[in-house]
């Protein structure tokens, strides 16, 4: 049996995966394998039309990552995160600058968007 062809969608959201920028590595590293919280996250996942740089199934939660372009797209960006909230996810939203900067402060933050107590990599932050 051979397997099905996957989506254009679903080949983007691969592609995506493959160039992330330094800060999505960075923070994947910090979130990738329940290392925050217990916390299951995917990169690139796709919801809906769009694809989201890391969604929590669970809790509901994407966590959106901003480059310096989110700067002239304002208004598509809060059409996108206004659809994808309207198929029930929560949307949380922080620069590149923010994750180079502080990453596991990011991570702290995004756990308390899931409503749960943040630990990282198995400790609990100062």
């Amino acid at each position: 049996m051979t397997r099905p062809r996957k989506t254009q969608h679903t080949d983007l959201a691969r592609s995506l995966r493959a160039t992330q920028t330094k800060a999505e590595s960075l923070l994947w590293t910090a979130i990738r394998s329940r290392r925050l919280s217990g916390l299951k996250f995917r990169r690139q996942h796709p919801i809906g039309q769009f694809i989201a740089d890391f969604a929590c199934i669970e809790k509901r939660l994407v966590v959106e990552l901003d480059g310096g372009y989110h700067d002239v797209i304002v208004q598509q960006d809060r059409n996108r995160q206004q659809e994808i909230e309207e198929q029930g996810w929560a949307v949380v939203r922080f620069t590149n600058e923010d994750v180079l900067d502080d990453v596991d402060s990011v991570a702290i933050a995004i756990a308390r968007a899931a409503g749960v107590e943040p630990t990282l990599r198995g400790r609990k932050p100062c």
